[in-house]
């Protein structure tokens, strides 16, 4: 008799979306030096050309002493450039022009409009996606490389011990994290590494209490049992039989982690407690533009809208595994 096949359970419309989404801002922001060439700190002509709205076109000239002007239009009128188009018309000498006149004015785009001091803001926005993500990805690492192993510990445990640790588990996330944060985020030096460092330091709690909660419960299953009564060593036994078993929460709660790891981030950036200037970070430059939000509101709503999109797609990817891995949901499938 053929053995019956293990049905399989859909995607799910959530987890596909929110996979579909988490792709989306993965492959862009990663391919961000490629669909936008402008450099996100690049300073252009502030008076001219800062909080330009989006669609923006005019010409730059570059000069000898590294600045870079701008005007609507730019003409060269005998041993001068005229630049036209700004509050006041500005003629430029040839001499001060770095390289050859004839090549150093260019016609520059800004799809997305610029910030105040008239960097490109799609190109910030895309640099910007890729910090958040990577510090929020490097965040859970480091989350699930302290808070599984201490939460593997703890379930094996005896019971003094497990009583203990559990007490200092639930003190320590009693304490409120984002006032934990910034604390700490304004007692050392900004950085990635500082802010990957906070925000998974601060947050293996409930992964050690769910993975705790997972190995205390399987200690009394059949097969645990029947592997200690053979002889399986401990390590082996944590290792082997254990640890796979209880990482199923440990998936969903990475998952909804990141989109955690991403929102504290910004909010630590916001704070001006994050990556420090002239670094794109999605809080950085919603602060950025919290002055200007009524004349210049592509400055901070560009950014909240892919910070929030960035959030929603894996929350819906935690939601998702939560649901597919979720043994009752098996039983309906069958």
């Amino acid at each position: 008799m053929a053995e019956r096949a293990t049905p399989r359970l859909p995607l799910g419309r959530g987890l596909a979306a929110g996979l579909t989404l988490a792709a989306l801002l993965a492959l862009v922001s990663l391919a961000g030096p490629l669909l936008q060439r402008a450099d996100p700190r690049r300073q252009i002509d502030p008076a001219f050309a800062g909080h330009r709205p989006p669609g923006s076109r005019f010409q730059v000239v570059e000069l000898a002493d590294g600045r870079t002007l701008a005007a609507e239009r730019i003409v060269r009128e005998g041993d001068a450039l005229r630049l036209l188009g700004r509050p006041e018309p500005l003629e430029l000498p040839l001499d001060q022009v770095a390289g050859d006149p004839a090549s150093a004015v260019r016609s520059v785009a800004f799809w997305l409009g610029t910030d105040r001091f008239g960097r490109d803001l799609g190109a910030r926005l895309l640099a910007g996606g890729r910090v958040s993500l990577s510090i929020a990805l490097l965040a859970v690492t480091v989350t699930l490389l302290v808070g599984v192993p201490i939460g593997l510990m703890t379930g094996l445990a005896g019971p003094r011990v497990d009583r203990l640790a559990l007490a200092l588990i639930e003190g320590a996330q009693a304490f409120p994290r984002l006032f934990l944060l910034v604390v700490l985020a304004a007692a050392i030096p900004a950085g990635v590494l500082p802010v990957v460092l906070l925000l998974g330091l601060t947050g293996w709690m409930p992964v050690a209490r769910l993975v705790r909660a997972e190995v205390r419960a399987l200690t009394e299953r059949e097969y645990i049992l029947a592997a200690r009564a053979i002889g399986v060593g401990p390590l082996r036994l944590a290792l082997r039989h254990l640890l796979p078993n209880a990482l199923t929460p440990v998936a969903i709660e990475g998952s909804l982690g990141v989109a955690s790891a991403i929102v504290a981030e910004s909010t630590l950036s916001f704070l001006g407690l994050g990556l420090p200037p002239p670094s794109a970070s999605w809080g950085g430059m919603i602060a950025e533009g919290r002055d200007v939000l009524a004349s210049c509101w592509w400055v901070s709503v560009l950014p909240g809208l892919a910070l929030a999109a960035a959030a929603l797609a894996f929350n819906l990817i935690g939601e998702g595994v939560r649901d597919r891995l979720d043994p009752r949901a098996r039983r309906l499938a069958g």
